[in-house]
């Protein structure tokens, strides 16, 4: 049976931590984690968390490899709205990466609380 976006980011949700953006800005500083913007280009040039690398939701598989090659380094995405975000970190999770969380809240929380 198909399933809607909304049932599949909730499943997802089961399996990838959820944070929002100040607990992940602590942990992050904490455990030197890698944050990941999954926007697309143009998205990230009008505006953009410090700190982030952008990697857009379409080629993050085929870029993360050479960008972070250890598997357990802890990855913090986000997008917009968590929605892509959290379709990443299914993915980077599929292909082996173990410390993988999503970051929720809107973009200017996200921004404020990685400056």
């Amino acid at each position: 049976m198909a399933k809607t976006l909304s049932q599949l980011v909730e499943q997802i949700k089961v399996n990838v931590p959820h944070f929002d953006s100040e607990t992940a800005a602590v942990l992050r500083n904490k455990d030197n984690g890698l944050l990941i913007d999954v926007r697309e280009p143009t998205e990230h040039e009008e505006s953009s968390v410090p700190g982030a690398i952008n990697i857009p939701r379409g080629v993050l598989e085929m870029k993360v490899l050479a960008l972070e090659p250890d598997f357990s380094r802890p990855i913090y995405l986000h997008c917009a709205s968590a929605v892509r975000a959290a379709l990443s970190a299914e993915q980077l999770h599929r292909i082996g990466y173990t410390h993988v969380y999503v970051i929720t809240g809107d973009l200017q929380s996200i921004i404020q609380a990685h400056s």
